[in-house]
């Protein structure tokens, strides 16, 4: 069955065609933190990403993103960029999640602070 979905679809994985064409064309070129990897074809024309899991754009780090746009020549895996320490981690959308961030007072919090302040407004 997980040939049949790898052969029609995108969202289980990398397409056998992209399989294909990884093997006889692509180049690897690193691995992420999330164990997505990076290709490029033997020209150095192309670049892609072939998802460990999920294909969600937003799990690729700004440093494989530049890369794959063609912002910087060479790959974080040889040539990693400098951080500088107020920046924190990458971490990908996690809009439509549980872990999706909820402001005070919104009511995807469980226990929003903002309503045990509320009173409710009654006309007279």
């Amino acid at each position: 069955m997980n040939f049949i979905l790898r052969l029609i679809t995108w969202w289980h994985g990398q397409t056998i065609g992209t399989q294909i064409y990884t093997w006889l064309y692509g180049v690897r070129v690193g691995e992420d933190e999330e164990g997505n990897v990076y290709y490029q074809s033997k020209d150095g024309k192309r670049r892609w990403v072939c998802y460990n899991g999920e294909p969600e754009a937003t799990r690729i780090p700004p440093d494989w993103h530049g890369w794959l746009h063609f912002i910087w020549d060479e790959p974080p895996s040889e040539k990693p960029l400098a951080h500088k320490p107020w920046e924190k981690p990458h971490v990908p959308n996690r809009t439509g999640t549980p872990e999706a961030y909820a402001p005070a007072g919104s009511i995807l919090r469980t226990h929003p602070k903002d309503w045990q302040d509320y009173e409710a407004w009654r006309p007279e």
